[in-house]
């Protein structure tokens, strides 16, 4: 037998549910694209008082500059990802739950 010719590793093919991890990773996207990026950083700008407030190394006024305005687009097109993982999840094949490792 060839050392060089087998796989450390055997090849595993889990099949299980591809669904839950673009539903899990299309829900943390639209979390962090709109909850974070968008609500969250245009409420700190709004809420700003005339002389804007600093949150920890953070300085927010009271309009958007130009780091506020990139995150605003990355978060819209973050969540946008997010959406088109979930239609992706809709539209794959059903399959079992199965952790990595098992045993089929």
């Amino acid at each position: 037998m060839d050392v060089h010719e087998t796989p450390a590793v055997p090849p595993f093919d889990p099949k299980g549910d591809v669904r839950l991890g673009y539903q899990i990773a299309g829900g943390v996207l639209i979390a962090l694209g709109w909850g974070l990026a968008v609500v969250v950083n245009v409420l700190a700008h709004v809420s700003a008082p005339a002389g804007g407030h600093r949150i920890l190394s953070f300085y927010f006024g009271p309009s958007l500059g130009p780091y506020a305005w990139a995150s605003l687009g990355l978060g819209l097109f973050t969540g946008i990802f997010g959406v088109v993982l979930l239609l992706i999840a809709r539209d794959a094949p059903a399959g079992p739950f199965v952790l990595p490792g098992a045993d089929l």
